[in-house]
């Protein structure tokens, strides 16, 4: 395959289980706002987002290329709880987390430039949180790994100390579904294996 293969994300975590399976690709983050919290959740709309993205960078690449866009969220209670806006805001979602179970839910959407065939689909993934005290989310905000991340949280690290236990794909609550991108992957002739 001599088309070139771009993650339409900034994110680290992505980029990580990407290149942990093989996949070869550039980077070009999207400049798409994420603005989708206090709206109903539905997985056509985080579907919706992860195609925008991969539409976004489609207009700053002029060759033949595949482009993944992947959109997380977390949803309690059918609210969308995308990434904090401040310490604040982490400390109310994980609040809202504790002793309780969530879904997490990342879209995916693949696009040829070429052809211009796009495939979108998502994961679910379900999380149990244990109680967590008052001082454990202050001091667990105090570490900064809250930032940027949907829910406040990352499974991948200290927030594990959190988890009960998930029912799913992991690496869909880490950032992707790594299984997930293979598959559609494959609808476009990409090999990993």
């Amino acid at each position: 395959m001599d088309k070139k293969i771009i993650l339409a994300s900034a994110s680290p975590r992505r980029k990580d289980l990407l290149k942990t399976v093989g996949l070869k690709f550039d980077v070009i983050p999207s400049e798409i706002e994420e603005d989708i919290e206090n709206q109903p959740f539905s997985n056509d709309l985080i579907e919706e987002l992860a195609l925008e993205k991969v539409l976004d960078v489609s207009n700053k690449v002029d060759c033949p290329a595949i482009i993944i866009g992947s959109d997380t969220v977390v949803v309690v209670d059918d609210k969308i709880l995308g990434k904090p806006k401040d310490n604040d805001d982490a400390f109310n979602m994980l609040k809202l987390l504790s002793g309780r179970s969530h879904r997490v839910i990342s879209a995916i959407a693949v696009y040829d430039t070429e052809t211009q065939k796009v495939v979108r689909d998502s994961v679910t993934s379900e999380v149990l949180f244990r109680e967590i005290s008052e001082d454990e989310i202050q001091s667990y905000i105090n570490s900064g790994e809250p930032a940027d991340k949907a829910g406040a949280y990352a499974i991948q690290g200290k927030a594990a100390l959190f988890v009960k236990s998930i029912n799913g794909c992991y690496s869909n609550i880490v950032g992707i579904s790594v299984y997930k991108v293979y598959e559609i992957l494959k609808e476009f002739g990409v090999k990993l294996l």
